[in-house]
């Protein structure tokens, strides 16, 4: 927020042109009755406006705009004279009138007061100072109140940022120890395979060759792809990129085992037809996919 003599400074707002408000002083206490009249009328002719009107003690409410009706002719323009401004604008904003019909309002009192202007004073040289003097004096007033509308946004902007940072780190962290998690899973489950796998060969010393060969073959297949999707999944918290590939690579394993069984199961062959198609397509799939990966982004 920048201090009224800066505001002053940057509107160009002389001693002169606080003289010539001055010098009006006398004519707005005299149109002072109209101007309230004029005002409300405006007001009330917008739903938007008079609704809010409606649920504020309209007395109170128009003393206080006769109050800073008048003040603009007072000659002094101070710092508290501008934080009496910025109290009436986070007024504004508390009732929760749209910053749209500040601007309206504000540009039927720039009319009212140039009209004004206009009818009592018929020197060109004359009008044209206090014209000015007016025209500054509301833009500054504009300023003011507008700021405290920004004020309002980038509070609620800060507050947004805030929740939302913190909702975004608390996501990540939780993906992450849910990733953390998964992968401490597949490492009990490969620890299990493990196990299975040496059992498999158990069969083979036993003399069931054919099982146990099979069987190990199809934990071996299980345990790569364990150490894969391991792999896959350190990549992943390392803030490598998912690879689709790998778990249509284990489906296939998956399915290399399942067609594995069913041969020492000795199921019908329309079984094992369907899960050698089954295999097929996801031989292609695999290929589709690997094909896609590689091939570079056009320019």
């Amino acid at each position: 927020m920048y201090k009224m003599q800066e505001l002053r400074d940057h509107y160009r707002f002389t001693d002169q042109d606080s003289e010539q408000l001055l010098s009006l002083q006398s004519l707005a206490e005299e149109n002072l009755e109209r101007f309230s009249l004029e005002f409300y009328d405006y007001l009330y002719s917008i739903p938007e406006t008079a609704l809010i009107l409606n649920n504020i003690n309209r007395p109170h409410l128009r003393e206080m705009h006769n109050s800073w009706f008048m003040t603009l002719f007072s000659g002094i323009y101070d710092n508290h004279y501008m934080n009496h401004l910025t109290r009436i604008g986070h007024a504004h904003v508390k009732v929760g009138l749209s910053i749209h019909f500040v601007n309206a309002a504000m540009n039927q009192i720039r009319h009212f007061l140039l009209d004004l202007i206009d009818y009592h004073f018929a020197e060109r040289d004359e009008r044209r100072a206090l014209r000015d003097a007016v025209e500054k004096i509301l833009d500054m007033n504009l300023d003011v109140l507008t700021s405290s509308y920004r004020e309002e946004e980038m509070k609620k902007v800060f507050v947004s940022r805030k929740i939302e940072s913190f909702l975004i780190k608390a996501t990540e962290r939780f993906t992450y120890g849910l990733n953390l998690a998964l992968v401490l899973a597949l490492v009990g489950v490969s620890i299990s395979v493990v196990f299975l796998f040496v059992w498999d060969l158990a069969h083979i010393l036993h003399g069931n060759v054919e099982k146990g060969i099979l069987s190990a073959l199809g934990s071996l297949l299980i345990l790569w792809m364990m150490i894969e999707l391991m792999d896959n999944e350190i990549k992943n918290l390392k803030g490598g990129k998912f690879n689709i590939l790998v778990f249509i690579g284990v489906i296939i394993v998956a399915m290399i085992r399942e067609i594995l069984i069913s041969t020492l199961r000795k199921d019908d062959l329309t079984t094992q037809a369907f899960l050698a198609g089954t295999l097929l397509i996801l031989g292609v799939v695999y290929y589709l996919v690997s094909l896609a990966q590689k091939e570079l982004p056009k320019v």
